[in-house]
């Protein structure tokens, strides 16, 4: 029996935020600039020690040496590799602007390389980086400190590498196995060569390895994706991230050279998805929420079963709620009740730091409504309930009396089986669980306000 019915993700089949924040980077001002997020760090620099937020770092590497016509990412397509060497002498400069205004050695508990390719660095290059990030932050002992791999651009003795500078986390970008999909998007690269690289990162010692998938990209078909499931079950990742294919060629150049004839049905979509949910689940793996998967005993499925759940800007974590610090081009922090993000393209990255400023071109300073609201969607997104009573002591309000209206919205969630109401507080079900982010939209000012939500991906 399926995990979940096709016509109820049909049902489902709509456009929602992903909520790694909320409000989400939509809502960002370009009024928000350097001088508030100086503010906001020296608001975090003046707490007394022990009582700032952890603290995470985001660097995000633009570079990748050819184009994935799937991509939404912010990147650079070169392949000149001298490039990534001007880069890294720009985040010291941001990463020197933070050490002024935060102090020298502030601890750090988890870290991510994204991109792009954070792997388009040479070897030499990512440790300087990471030397840098040592002299300036304290990497704490147990942390998460995790790079996004492209299969295509390293070998076992990279992954040594990587391990070697305290990496203890690796995402690989596997998206199809199927070799016509592969030649659809531009992205071509041997089932073996990524099963070799699973097993030596096992060898090496690597705490979790997740696995990036997208169903609904060009050529696949319901048969196709079946057989890339069934290889992914043997590869047995420890954590699966399974997105949905997102077609916007007005937005992202790079999708134009994908012909929508090309792509699977709205119906082949729906299938793939279900039968995915039913081939990962039979397999195993714990479905932790939206499009993240782990084994039972990986630290993200025991946050889940314990209520340990967070989530950030680069998905569900089982960090404790942090602030972020984000470097490099186009990259999002947050730092108290503020979001902020870089500059997006180079030429206004680095002029920003050639004059010693920081590169924030906006964000957002949150109301206490926006945070109250944030305490919500954020416990429906990680924990699958709320208590109103938390709510009430927590912001001195009446939970019951300020989201009457959203209360009325999920009546009808309920009457689908997506949650439970009672008289102390929301509960997500079993099956509501699959569709939580459109539980937690019901609590989403802006969306409520906005019939038009075609900036965003399919919730499902």
């Amino acid at each position: 029996m399926s995990v979940i019915s096709p016509e109820l993700l049909t049902r489902f089949d709509v456009s929602g935020p992903r909520y790694t924040s909320y409000p989400t980077a939509d809502r960002f001002v370009e009024a928000f600039g350097e001088a508030d997020y100086i503010q906001v760090l020296h608001q975090r620099q003046s707490c007394r020690v022990g009582q700032q937020p952890p603290l995470s770092l985001y660097v995000h590497i633009p570079f990748c040496e050819s184009l994935c016509y799937y991509c939404a990412c912010n990147k650079i397509i070169t392949q000149h590799k001298d490039r990534a060497a001007t880069y890294l002498r720009y985040l010291t400069k941001e990463v020197i602007l933070h050490s002024q205004h935060l102090g020298q050695g502030q601890p750090v508990s988890q870290l991510h390389l994204g991109g792009g390719t954070p792997t388009f660095m040479s070897d030499e290059e990512l440790g300087q980086l990471m030397a840098m990030l040592r002299a300036h932050f304290t990497f704490v002992p147990g942390g998460e400190y995790s790079v996004e791999v492209d299969p295509r651009t390293v070998d076992e003795g990279r992954l040594a590498v990587l391990a070697a500078l305290g990496f203890n986390r690796l995402s690989f970008g596997v998206q199809d196995f199927d070799p016509a999909v592969q030649k659809a998007v531009h992205r071509i690269q041997p089932t073996e060569q990524v099963f070799q690289l699973i097993e030596a990162s096992r060898r090496l010692g690597f705490e979790s390895v997740n696995v990036d998938l997208i169903y609904g990209l060009p050529m696949q078909t319901t048969a196709s994706f079946d057989r890339t499931l069934e290889q992914i079950k043997r590869l047995r990742p420890d954590r699966i991230a399974l997105y949905a294919y997102a077609h916007l060629p007005d937005r992202f150049k790079p999708q134009r050279r994908i012909h929508a004839e090309d792509l699977p049905s709205g119906s082949t979509k729906v299938a793939m998805l279900a039968r995915a949910l039913d081939a990962l689940t039979e397999a195993g793996y714990v479905y932790i929420g939206m499009d993240h998967f782990a084994l039972p005993d990986d630290p993200l499925a025991v946050a889940k079963r314990q209520g340990r759940l967070h989530r950030n800007f680069q998905g569900y974590s089982t960090q404790a709620d942090s602030d972020l610090i984000a470097l490099g081009v186009s990259s999002i922090g947050r730092v108290g009740a503020t979001y902020s993000q870089n500059a997006k393209t180079m030429d206004e990255y680095v002029d920003a730091l050639d004059q010693g400023r920081f590169p924030v071109v906006r964000g957002l300073a949150l109301s206490r409504d926006d945070l109250i609201r944030r305490s919500v969607i954020m416990a429906l997104m990680c924990q699958g309930h709320l208590q109103f009573e938390s709510i009430d002591l927590a912001w001195m309000v009446d939970f019951k009396t300020s989201f009457a209206k959203e209360l009325l919205l999920l009546e009808d969630l309920q009457a689908q089986d997506l949650v439970q109401l009672s008289e102390t507080g929301i509960q997500v079900t079993p099956t509501g669980w699959f569709f939580v982010r459109g539980v937690a939209m019901v609590f989403d000012r802006y969306v409520q306000a906005d019939q038009s939500r075609h900036r965003f991906s399919k919730i499902i």
